[in-house]
C-alpha cells in the first residue's frame, strides 16, 4: 500500500570533510509516513519488507527518488554533492539489479558519479567471487563503491583488495565510546590506517559528540556523519545545509 500510495519519502544525513568543515556527501535513507502510524523507520519495516521480497521494488525506489532529487538539485544550480544509498542483500542478489541500476541513472539523467552504493561486509562476502564481478560492472557505469559498517563482518583482506571499493564506512559500534574505549579507538584507528593505505576514503558514522569528532581528525579520518553535524532531514531542508555550508565557507 506504502508504494502504490507512495508513502514512502527520504531524508538525507549530510556526511562532513574533517579537515574543510564542507558537506561533501548525503546518505539517503528511507521513511514511511504512515496515515496510521506516523513516521516510521526504516528498522520498523525494512526487516518485513526484506523477508517478503518487497525490498526490491521499495529499493528501487529509494535509488530512483535519491537520483532525482540529486539531478533536481543540479538542474537548480545548485552545488550538489553525491548520495549514497544503501542496498541489501536481496537487492544486490537480484537478477535485474545490475540493469535497474543503469535504467534508473538513464531515467533520472544522472552522472554516475554523483551516486553511491553502500553494501555491508556480509553481503559482499556471502559470495565473493559474484560480489567481485557485480562491482566491477558498476565501477564501470562510474558508480561510487563503499563497505558499510565496516569491522562488523568477515572480510577477507585480499578480497578486499580485490574488490573496487571507494569508501570505508567505520561502524557506529566502534565511534560510540570513543577515545574512552581503547579497543574501539584502536580497531578505529586501524581502519583508519588500512584505508589510508589502500587510497580509499575512510567515513566514521555515528558521530554525535565534540571529542569523537576531534579524535577522528586526529587520526587522520577523512569525513564524518553524525547527529553532532546534523541528523537526517528532509530534501528542503537539506539543500538549505548546503547552501548554508557554501556560504559560511565562502565568508
Amino acid at each position: 500500500r506504502a508504494l502504490k500510495q507512495g508513502e514512502f519519502l527520504l531524508h538525507f544525513q549530510p556526511k562532513i570533510n574533517l579537515t574543510s568543515g564542507m558537506i561533501t556527501g548525503a546518505e539517503a535513507l528511507v521513511r514511511w509516513s504512515s496515515p496510521d502510524r506516523g513516521l516510521v523507520y526504516p528498522k520498523q519495516f525494512v526487516p518485513i519488507a526484506e523477508e517478503s521480497g518487497l525490498i526490491v521494488p521499495i529499493g528501487r525506489w529509494v535509488l530512483r527518488e535519491a537520483c532525482r532529487q540529486v539531478q533536481s538539485w543540479l538542474d537548480a544550480g545548485l552545488r550538489a554533492v553525491p548520495v549514497a544509498v544503501n542496498t541489501s542483500a536481496v537487492e544486490f542478489r537480484h537478477a535485474d539489479f545490475l540493469e535497474g541500476v543503469a535504467l534508473i541513472l538513464k531515467e533520472t539523467g544522472l552522472a554516475p558519479r554523483y551516486l553511491e552504493l553502500e553494501l555491508t561486509e556480509s553481503v559482499l562476502m556471502h559470495d565473493a567471487e559474484s560480489s567481485a564481478s557485480v562491482l566491477e560492472a558498476l565501477k564501470a557505469m562510474g558508480v561510487r563503491l563503499a563497505i558499510d559498517d565496516f569491522g562488523t563482518g568477515y572480510s577477507s583482506l585480499s578480497y578486499l583488495q580485490r574488490f573496487p571499493i571507494d569508501t570505508l564506512k567505520i561502524d557506529r559500534s566502534f565511534v560510540t565510546d570513543i577515545p574512552d574505549n581503547l579497543d574501539d579507538a584502536a580497531i578505529t584507528r586501524a581502519i583508519v590506517a588500512l584505508g589510508k593505505s589502500m587510497q580509499l576514503t575512510v567515513i566514521a558514522e555515528g558521530v554525535e559528540h565534540e571529542h569523537q569528532a576531534t579524535f577522528l581528525r586526529e587520526i587522520g579520518c577523512d569525513e564524518v556523519q553524525g547527529y553532532y553535524y546534523s541528523a537526517p532531514v528532509d530534501a528542503e531542508h537539506f539543500e538549505r545545509l548546503i547552501r548554508e555550508n557554501l556560504a559560511a565557507k565562502v565568508s
